[in-house]
């Protein structure tokens, strides 16, 4: 049995990191895991240097990262959790967190995205590809998924009982 003691759950906010984020906490609920939560603003760091007014304006970016990150809670609130805001490119800074922090499962969703990005590579491609741990990728909602796929089954059984 895998032992899963911390999870790493980066988010970049959208539907599909939510739906990792509630495996994640289920899985940290069923395991007593530390859920350990990451954003990472891509690009590179962010500094005023000596204009005020840009370091005024970066400060009041992060603590808006910061506020969004704080508004994941889990629906169990003992569930321990960590939060972290990172700077840079998106799969690096998930890996090097990942390696700090000796998680034991990484869960982040992904887009399934095409085009120019799938050339170029997904930052769930490249955490999947170079993690030293299991990851797991999130693209629908298992509810969802399983309502789209029983659907077909219950109008036939509709359909029959209609008939009749």
């Amino acid at each position: 049995m895998l032992s899963i003691q911390t999870i790493l759950h980066p988010t970049d906010y959208s539907e599909y990191s939510e739906y990792a984020f509630r495996l994640s906490c289920s899985l940290a609920w069923d395991y007593a895991a530390r859920l350990f939560l990451l954003h990472v603003i891509p690009g590179p760091a962010l500094t005023g240097g000596a204009d005020p007014v840009a370091c005024k304006i970066i400060e009041e970016f992060l603590d808006q990262q910061r506020h969004k990150l704080d508004r994941l809670q889990p629906s169990n609130p003992n569930i321990e959790v960590t939060r972290q805001l990172a700077q840079g490119d998106s799969a690096a800074e998930i890996l090097r967190v990942a390696q700090e922090i000796n998680c034991d499962i990484i869960i982040m969703g992904t887009h399934g995205s095409t085009g120019l990005k799938r050339l170029v590579g997904s930052v769930a491609e490249g955490v999947t590809r170079q993690a030293h741990c299991p990851v797991v990728t999130v693209k629908t909602p298992f509810r969802q998924a399983a309502s789209l796929r029983s659907s077909p089954v219950e109008k036939t059984e509709d359909t029959r009982a209609s008939a009749n």
